[in-house]
């Protein structure tokens, strides 16, 4: 009679088989290109844990801000003292400044600085957060942003965050993970936390 110990021994033998062969299957060196959406919280929390893990790393990292900018900002607080670079739309939330020229003008601005990051080869990781924005919103072209993530050094890794991400860069990216909103506490009336949300 098998014991419960060596069934889950015989899970777990499998389990291992199947993870060491596509480990072995995986032979590609390159930087990726990751895109982070959805409605859910956790896109530009899930970006910045990467960049806290390359930084870790003793790998260089840059980061375009094109929503929350005028925010205090925990992440960029720490990271900056660690060498991140930063490049932020110093402005209030499109739906706050209700102006298109001069949103637009802002995104264009942090949009050319983020394109000399992503031409920089001494980069390891660049994160462009909230960047679908202004895409959906025509601030800045599609087709210029998949051209700088294309012509990007070979080794460089790139992280796009926000919703409703193009599907031009869903299909573009080597991995794409959607954050899907269960239940988030600012829908029933809970102020957003200092060092939680921001």
């Amino acid at each position: 009679m098998t014991s419960k110990h060596d069934k889950h021994q015989q899970r777990q033998e499998k389990i291992k088989q199947q993870v060491d062969e596509k480990v072995a299957q995986a032979t590609i060196e390159k930087g990726l290109f990751l895109v982070i959406t959805g409605n859910g919280k956790g896109k530009s929390t899930s970006a910045f844990g990467t960049v806290a893990r390359a930084v870790g790393h003793g790998q260089k990292a840059a980061v375009a801000q094109f929503i929350k900018g005028g925010w205090e900002c925990g992440e960029r607080n720490l990271l900056s003292t660690h060498g991140v670079e930063f490049m932020v739309m110093d402005t209030d939330f499109t739906w706050e400044t209700q102006n298109r020229d001069s949103d637009t003008a802002a995104a264009e601005l942090v949009w050319q600085q983020a394109k000399q990051a992503l031409r920089n080869d001494e980069l390891d990781l660049v994160v462009l957060d909230e960047i679908t924005y202004m895409i959906n919103y025509d601030y800045i072209a599609l087709d210029d942003v998949i051209n700088a993530i294309n012509s990007r050094p070979k080794e460089q890794t790139v992280i796009v965050t926000g919703r409703a991400a193009h599907r031009s860069l869903t299909e573009l990216a080597d991995t794409v993970s959607e954050v899907r909103n269960v239940k988030h506490g600012f829908d029933n009336g809970i102020k957003a936390r200092k060092g939680i949300d921001w």
